[in-house]
């Protein structure tokens, strides 16, 4: 929740005080950002899923040796990303979507939140491995703190000394630098189980294979969501110009928003279900799936009938631009619809990928942006313009919902019989 109010106050400041176009340049930027970061994402849902099922089968030197091999990966991965984005970051931000005005803005912000890249890729690494140690407490303080930092920051940067864009990034850039500090702070300290030698950072080939394997849906996913914004953002302007990418911005904050309780219960589920399937405890992880999809649903849908209700004057809290406000308000509430359903697509995805079956958890964890809204975006602009991009996310939602739920169904009634 942290994380969401955050990007939306984030956006708050960039569209009251440099205007669409700052909207627009974060919209396009911040997928490429999390598609270098999602590495430790990736790195760290693939470990921690080793790490929890280590510990239910009291194997904690695998655990240990995990850890290790964790931490090399996201360093020599996410810095060598780090200085080819530095070289080509005009290049990038355009295939991204950054044109007309809003590539200036874009490559600006780009090239200040870059430095910051790695320390992000290791704070999402960590709090993975936070969760699967059963902190999940404090592994929700990595979070908090670049979101409060950078809340502290945004006004000081862009409103006292005018920074624009550069303040923007340099907030952010410096958040990440807190989240990473704080993550060594706990793993240096005596709550933390992890152990680190040496002979641990040395790379297994066994065990990088298993991070791998496992680690690659959520790679893939946002990799697959950084290929929807490549598509997303340039069908944007061809249909409605810089202000449909500004649109977009207040659309996806506020789905972010809506689907922040769907987030937290998914990352919260996985590593319980990946112990309790370790320890073959078949009915508890039946039990924990239907929890989990029933409390997200349930939150995410209150949360869209407020949204829903209130949508021009979230939209207003955003920018004081008439036109862009009214022109978003249509866009939420068509995207939004069905997005209550996304609570059965990520639940059943994250049970395959806790369960160590990447290839059904990559299956799951594609079939929204991939398999569904790629295609819709494609297609339904040829027939409905502008509005056939917001057609296409309640389709997905739904598409995917319903393949998720019958592919769950079917391989859970194999898994207890």
């Amino acid at each position: 929740m942290v994380l969401s109010i955050y990007a939306i106050i984030d956006t708050i400041f960039v569209g009251k005080y440099v205007g669409p176009d700052g909207i627009a340049a974060i919209t396009v930027i911040l997928p490429i950002t999390f598609l270098m970061g999602s590495i430790g994402m990736a790195t760290g849902v693939g470990g921690a899923s080793i790490i929890s099922r280590a510990f239910g089968e009291k194997n904690d030197e695998k655990a240990f040796k995990t850890f290790g091999n964790m931490m090399a990966m996201v360093i020599v991965l996410t810095l060598s990303l780090t200085v080819l984005s530095f070289i080509f970051s005009e290049e990038i931000a355009s295939l991204f979507g950054g044109k007309g005005t809003v590539l200036a803005p874009a490559n600006e912000y780009f090239r200040i939140v870059l430095p910051g890249i790695p320390f992000l890729a290791w704070a999402m690494m960590a709090n993975n491995v936070i969760r699967a140690e059963g902190y999940p407490r404090m592994a929700m303080f990595t979070l908090i703190t670049p979101a409060v930092v950078n809340l502290i920051l945004d006004p000081i940067f862009i409103i006292y000394y005018g920074w624009g864009m550069f303040g923007a990034g340099l907030a952010t850039t410096i958040g990440y630098l807190f989240s990473a500090g704080f993550t060594f702070w706990y793993f240096m300290g005596k709550r933390s189980e992890m152990r680190l030698d040496l002979k641990s950072i040395v790379l297994d080939w066994a065990i990088v294979k298993e991070i791998s394997a496992i680690g690659s849906v959520t790679l893939a996913r946002q990799s697959t969501i950084s290929l929807l914004s490549v598509v997303l953002n340039n069908s944007l302007f061809v249909y409605g110009g810089e202000i449909a990418i500004a649109m977009y911005g207040l659309v996806n904050r506020i789905m972010l928003f809506l689907n922040f309780p769907t987030i937290g219960i998914t990352q919260g589920f996985v590593p319980i279900a990946g112990y309790n399937y370790g320890a073959k405890l078949k009915k508890r992880v039946t039990d924990l799936i239907r929890i989990a999809m029933q409390s997200a649903t349930i939150l995410a849908a209150i949360l869209f009938l407020l949204i829903f209700i209130f949508t021009p004057e979230i939209c207003s809290l955003f920018t004081d631009d008439q036109e862009l406000i009214d022109r978003a308000t249509p866009a939420v509430r068509i995207s939004l619809l069905a997005t209550p359903l996304i609570a059965i697509n990520l639940i059943g995805s994250a049970y395959f990928q806790a369960t160590g079956k990447a290839m059904a958890a990559l299956l799951l964890a594609l079939s929204k942006q991939g398999i569904f809204l790629i295609p819709l975006i494609l297609i339904l602009p040829l027939f409905y313009g502008l509005n056939g991009i917001w057609y296409s996310f309640p389709i997905a939602d739904i598409a995917a919902a319903v393949l998720t739920f019958f592919y769950l169904w079917y391989k859970r009634k194999q898994e207890t019989v």
